[in-house]
């Protein structure tokens, strides 16, 4: 009797632990379900602090870093961007942003960060053509502190040198390459007519829309302008570079960041010119710099910086050995850059949340403000 309970116990437990196994699992399969989806639901609404417009492996990019280069992009003066302008520029800035922090953080990897000393020297730099009043004028113009400054240079200082050593330090040009080029692209070294490499500085006698030199000077009457052609004259006269005052003084929009340089203006251009414009050209010695001319349009102070003959220029030709490696070098550099900076997006963790934003309103986003906000499913 006793060995028959002991077996009807033994059946009954073994008969119940596969009933009861079931149904644990049974519970557990569901209760997991549920936690995946709480806890894809939690992140999806995971709070962002509205500020908060991209993360690249875990570093935040704010709305306000974005802002303060966006408004160096729009125009003051013209008419405001729609709200998809400003939204499309506004990406296109923090895509930037993203992009240098990607390489920010590779730099800070390979020990090539800016050193405190590498970012004054360069601070030295930008400061040097100005007054201090001037440099504050600057400061405040852009709503930028030193301290903004400074750690600009930092990024874009640590950023070429990390691309000086990953990227251009690979690239080699060849005299086979030159002879390649040149063969390919004859007709491209075949001078037509005379040309003349010109630069200048511009003086108008009235206010412009807009002032591109780095000291944001403008004459806006005639005696300002007569007293700043003297002084211009004066400095000249003395030695000072021409492409340093272009820059400075210059109300030429278009060319004065260039250091006044006009490029290559062939004869047949100067034939359209102011007929006292071009018998200037026409006397001037490479390297030779013209008195103040007065035109309809304002006063020009011309340099010819070079004189082109007609014919076909050799490949021996320094300039266009210099002309082909440049071309050449930039080509490749282009690329490997573009192929660089791909490679470097791919190994990174980035969100982009105020894409985010614009894809889920379809371009309507009214308050870039909510960029950051929960995302309900």
């Amino acid at each position: 009797m006793r060995s028959l309970l002991l077996k009807l116990r033994h059946t009954r437990v073994r008969s119940s632990r596969t009933p009861f196994a079931l149904s644990v699992t049974a519970v557990l399969l569901p209760v997991a379900a549920m936690l995946l989806v709480c806890l894809a639901g939690c992140n999806k609404t995971a709070q962002h602090a509205p500020d908060v417009w991209a993360t690249v492996n875990g570093k935040e990019i704010k709305r306000d870093d974005v802002e303060k280069y966006y408004r160096t992009r729009v125009n003051p003066e013209g008419p405001p961007p729609s709200q998809e302008e400003a939204l499309s520029l506004k990406l296109n800035v923090l895509d930037e942003l993203i992009n240098n922090e990607i390489l920010i953080e590779r730099a800070k990897k390979l020990n090539l960060e800016a050193s405190d000393g590498e970012v004054e020297d360069k601070f030295t730099e930008l400061k040097s053509p100005y007054t201090e009043d001037e440099f504050q004028k600057q400061l405040k113009d852009r709503n930028v502190t030193v301290d903004d400054l400074k750690s600009d240079l930092r990024r874009q200082l640590s950023i070429q040198k990390l691309l000086n050593r990953e990227v251009v330090a690979k690239i080699s040009i060849t005299d086979q390459d030159v002879t390649d080029f040149y063969n390919a692209n004859k007709a491209q070294f075949n001078v037509a007519e005379p040309q003349f490499r010109l630069a200048q500085i511009v003086v108008t006698p009235r206010k412009e829309p807009q002032v591109r030199n780095r000291k944001n000077d403008d004459a806006t009457n005639e005696a300002e302008a007569e007293r700043k052609v003297k002084m211009l004259t004066d400095r000249l006269n003395s030695g000072a570079d021409f492409a340093q005052l272009a820059m400075d003084y210059s109300e030429d929009m278009n060319s004065a960041a260039t250091g006044g340089d006009l490029g290559y203006v062939p004869e047949s251009a100067l034939n359209q010119s102011d007929p006292q414009l071009k018998k200037i050209v026409l006397q001037l010695k490479p390297g030779e710099v013209s008195q103040p001319i007065q035109l309809k349009d304002g006063v020009r102070i011309l340099k010819l910086i070079t004189r082109e003959s007609p014919g076909l220029r050799g490949i021996g030709d320094p300039q266009v050995q210099q002309t082909i490696r440049d071309t050449l070098r930039n080509r490749k550099e282009q690329l490997l850059r573009a192929a660089y900076l791909a490679i470097a997006r791919d190994d990174a963790r980035v969100t982009n949340y105020l894409a985010e934003q614009v894809m889920e309103t379809s371009g309507k986003l009214q308050d870039a403000s909510k960029v950051g906000s929960p995302v309900k499913p």
